[in-house]
């Protein structure tokens, strides 16, 4: 791949051979949908020719195949696989506790200032419905440290809070939560937590029976690697009477007795291709295997690559890191210089993101967070990715902001 810029030839990494992603773009945005290896791809592929072979033998086989999967997941994660149901996405599993749980007027729903925009658009949906309130602790950024994160959000506690609805990494500008601490000191004052783990499951080594969460939602499809269309919800053992999956079907009046009604409900709720779900354990396997080190190794050969990343881009751009590397996994966001072209309230993409992917084809992600005229770059590692993918970014963006 040659540099747009100078002409000078960048180099690929040995692991890029494993992907489909197209050779001639640099892809520095896992974080939005993640992208699946060949491998586990093909593993899709041996499922939905088996399903369409006979259908029939297919599904009366289906429930085996997927509690396979469940343990499977439910080793790397740290949850028994009782626990665990399968969801499309991690969207999904916010809706499918938010609305199946019951508030009145005068309870309060709370969040933070960074929730995931599609998450915090559920909680806004329920508490029109039910009449409860949205509190928003305002967590800073730039940030110096986890625990601020803390301070805003136990700030807001009242003794009307029902549920805090909780990142673990968000989404805008990629912050590591202290987590299990938020759990902690909610749950001291009982209150159930929702945490929105979207992008943690292969970013950061989980264990959800030590983070204590009540409801804990991520996705299979960023950093595990897996297909898109896999995900999972975890619910704490005495809640799972609460949670209904979005669509009712044949699990609400099942006579059966060897499963929970919160499994039973979420495994089956209509036709569908599960093949996302059953390649988990491939992805989990693939992606473990790529180093010597297996997946401690993997995380944190990603974190020291987005950290260099982020170290460079502050340098050439002139600018301050907006957090502490503690709280750094996968993703680094560096702020860039406010927007001064004339804003259309119906553009939601600042400019400089079209030319990076029009005239160089970089593919990474620029958002006006919290708000025009700000603009923040978020860049990801994934093992595809190597220090010449950033310095190219780098170099582009001199010439662009000039």
């Amino acid at each position: 791949m040659k540099d747009r810029v100078s002409g000078f030839k960048l180099s690929t990494s040995d692991f890029a051979k494993f992907w489909l992603i197209e050779p001639d773009v640099t892809f520095l945005n896992h974080g939005s949908f993640g992208a699946c290896p060949i491998p586990v791809l093909e593993a899709q592929q041996r499922f939905r020719q088996q399903l369409e072979r006979q259908p029939l033998k297919f599904y009366r086989e289906f429930e085996a195949l997927l509690d396979a999967a469940k343990n499977q997941l439910g080793e790397f994660v740290g949850a028994d696989a009782s626990d665990l149901v399968f969801v499309p996405n991690a969207t999904t599993g916010i809706n499918a506790v938010l609305r199946s749980l019951s508030f009145r007027p005068g309870d309060e729903l709370l969040t933070t200032s960074q929730e995931y925009n599609a998450c915090r658009n559920v909680l806004n949906f329920v508490a029109e419905k039910t009449g409860a309130k949205v509190v928003v602790a305002e967590v800073p950024f730039p940030i110096d440290a986890p625990e601020q994160v803390v301070e805003a959000v136990m700030e807001c506690v009242s003794p009307q809070t029902r549920l805090a609805l909780l990142d673990h990494i968000t989404s805008q500008t990629g912050l590591i939560f202290p987590i299990q601490q938020l759990v902690k000191e909610l749950k001291d004052r009982g209150i159930d937590t929702l945490v929105d783990g979207a992008h943690a499951p292969g970013m950061v080594s989980l264990n959800l029976r030590e983070i204590g969460a009540t409801y804990y939602t991520g996705n299979c499809h960023k950093w595990l690697c897996a297909p898109k269309g896999a995900a999972f919800l975890y619910v704490r053992r005495d809640r799972q009477f609460l949670i209904r999956p979005m669509t009712i079907s044949h699990g609400a009046n099942s006579p059966r007795v060897d499963k929970s009604r919160f499994q039973l409900e979420f495994d089956w709720m209509g036709t569908d291709d599960p093949s996302a779900f059953l390649c988990v354990p491939e992805a989990i396997k693939f992606m473990g295997s790529l180093l010597p080190g297996g997946w401690s190794e993997l995380r944190a050969r990603n974190r020291s690559l987005v950290l260099q990343a982020r170290e460079l881009l502050c340098e050439v751009l002139g600018v301050a890191p907006s957090c502490p590397e503690e709280m750094i996994g996968a993703l680094a966001v560096v702020c860039l210089p406010d927007d001064v072209s004339e804003f259309e309230k119906t553009r939601t993409i600042p400019p400089i993101q079209d030319m990076l992917w029009e005239r160089f084809k970089i593919e990474v992600p620029v958002i006006y967070w919290p708000g025009y005229p700000k603009q923040l770059l978020r860049v990801s590692a994934q093992i595809y990715n190597q220090t010449e993918d950033y310095e190219f970014l780098a170099e582009v963006l001199t010439k662009l902001l000039k």
